[in-house]
């Protein structure tokens, strides 16, 4: 877990040995698995879920960060996504998720993240990737960019819905 002593990842002087735009996703990624710790660890089963006002719950988003990385990663890759992506996606939005489970769920898979990211060779960024069924185009750097904001967009998002839910505990 993040604590308070220390600055974020991307200021520690870690991960020298990786080259810097790799480097910067991996940081951002760490910097998720802390900020979520922090926020959203002691909500409980039903908090993780509230969605306060119809806005997405915890629950989602912690489903997203985990599933969209894999997926955004997939095309970096040179690949399309399978059924199962596109399943296991379709049910981000489900209720009744545990939140030991979602955590657990998000540590492995940023875990997971961190190794494909680190894969990538420098030589690779300018390679040309396309995304989705209208096979935008883009590049291998530009998807891996994407995986830290994208991440970094639903932490905050993740965040904001937990301090929301629990001010109504107190509230």
């Amino acid at each position: 877990m993040n604590k308070p002593d220390l600055p974020e990842p991307w200021l520690r002087g870690t991960l020298t040995e990786v080259p810097p735009v790799r480097r910067a996703v991996l940081h951002a990624l760490e910097l998720a698995r802390e900020d979520l710790e922090r926020w959203c660890d002691s909500l409980s089963d039903d908090e993780i879920n509230y969605a306060p006002g119809g806005i997405a719950p915890v629950a989602f988003h912690l489903r997203h960060i985990a599933r969209s990385a894999d997926r955004l990663l997939t095309y970096a890759e040179g690949g399309q996504l399978s059924p199962e992506q596109i399943a296991v996606m379709k049910s981000e939005l489900d209720t009744g998720a545990r939140k030991n489970e979602l955590m657990a769920e998000l540590v492995v898979a940023l875990a997971k993240i961190a190794r494909r990211v680190r894969a990538f060779s420098e030589q690779q960024l300018g390679e040309h990737r396309s995304v989705g069924k209208k096979q935008l185009p883009t590049t291998v750097g530009g998807l891996l960019v994407h995986v830290a904001d994208h991440t970094q967009r639903h932490v905050g998002q993740a965040i904001t819905t937990a301090k929301i839910v629990m001010a109504q505990r107190r509230g």
